[in-house]
């Protein structure tokens, strides 16, 4: 539908989805002290606002607010529709706990009792 606007309509639109404060995301991508708000976020890839930067490439972190959730290794970016589409080539989750060096026995209880 979009395609039957004039032109000027369809930039002003556009203008105005981008400054939305009401649709703003909580989503980040922090490269180096670089930061830039994420647009739209799926498995194996996001979009960032084109405007901001041309290309995005390397190891990145992915934030929502305040909690880092992964750290990301960007193969490949592209622009279409005024957003950088990158892709992901590793996308390692982040954990609250380090990583066990060791297999946990299914068998072990989960706490014990004190003794009276």
């Amino acid at each position: 539908m979009c395609e039957f606007l004039p032109q000027a309509v369809r930039d002003e639109l556009a203008a105005a989805r981008r400054t939305n404060p009401n649709r703003r995301s909580r989503l980040r991508v922090h490269s180096g002290e670089t930061v830039f708000p994420i647009l739209h976020l799926w498995s194996d890839g996001f979009a960032i606002d084109a405007e901001r930067t041309a290309h995005l490439r390397g190891l990145v972190d992915i934030y929502d607010g305040t909690r880092h959730l992964s750290q990301c290794l960007i193969l490949a970016s592209r622009v279409a529709n005024d957003e950088l589409i990158c892709r992901f080539k590793r996308a390692t989750a982040t954990t609250d706990r380090p990583a066990l060096d060791y297999c946990r026995d299914d068998a072990t209880p989960a706490g014990y009792l004190p003794r009276f």
